[in-house]
């Protein structure tokens, strides 16, 4: 799957466009209470993302994060 994304000015809103073999998906998602997504500034930014990065991305957080977390052994 191939996804093309778009980012305002504002970085609040976020599009994608997804090729589905006869015509095009559009995703749109709107971050709420002043949130902002990760986004490049530079074309020296940018950058192909894994699937846990583009599902951090969607949620507003960073998508390079130190560790993730994993469950306690006890």
């Amino acid at each position: 799957m191939h996804y093309s994304f778009f980012c305002g000015g504002k970085r609040d809103r976020i599009k994608a466009l997804l090729w589905e073999g006869d015509g095009f998906l559009l995703l749109y998602k709107r971050l709420e209470g002043g949130g902002v997504f990760q986004w490049p500034r530079t074309t020296e930014e940018v950058r192909e993302i894994t699937p846990q990065q583009y599902r951090w991305l969607i949620e507003g957080l960073s998508i390079d994060q130190k560790k993730s977390h994993s469950k306690d052994r006890c």
